[in-house]
């Protein structure tokens, strides 16, 4: 829960280095709060679409509005991820590349932080144990 509201503690702070448990976390947190907010969208607007040129659409207000708060957090996170490998937070751009994209992604976010400080900053894990 921690590393969820660490993450709105640097709203919008791209520089740095975030560890492999905190983006983890985070994502796994905003999944739930995710699928919980839909499943209040549904319950309380329980089959009101919204008609939009003569198509039926499904409005999702919490959830949008949680997509919107968690858009920047979530995207300083992931830079800072990639600095923690030492890489540059462009290479989140990778995962426009159709499907092999978005895998090396995960394998990119799932990589363990290099060790030592590197030209982003200070390793968080050693950080975190002092």
């Amino acid at each position: 829960m921690n590393y969820y509201f660490g993450a709105f503690k640097k709203y919008a702070v791209f520089s740095g280095r975030a560890s492999r448990s905190e983006y983890w976390y985070y994502l796994l947190f905003n999944i739930l709060v995710s699928i919980a907010l839909t499943f209040l969208d549904f319950v309380i607007i329980r089959n009101n679409l919204l008609v939009v040129g003569g198509l039926n659409v499904n409005v999702n207000i919490l959830t949008g509005l949680y997509a919107l708060a968690t858009l920047i957090p979530g995207l300083a996170l992931s830079v800072r991820r990639m600095h923690d490998i030492g890489k540059s937070g462009w290479m989140l751009l990778v995962s426009l590349i159709p499907l092999v994209g978005f895998i090396w992604l995960i394998v990119l976010m799932a990589t363990d932080s290099n060790p030592g400080e590197n030209k982003f900053g200070p390793n968080p894990k050693s950080v975190k144990d002092k």
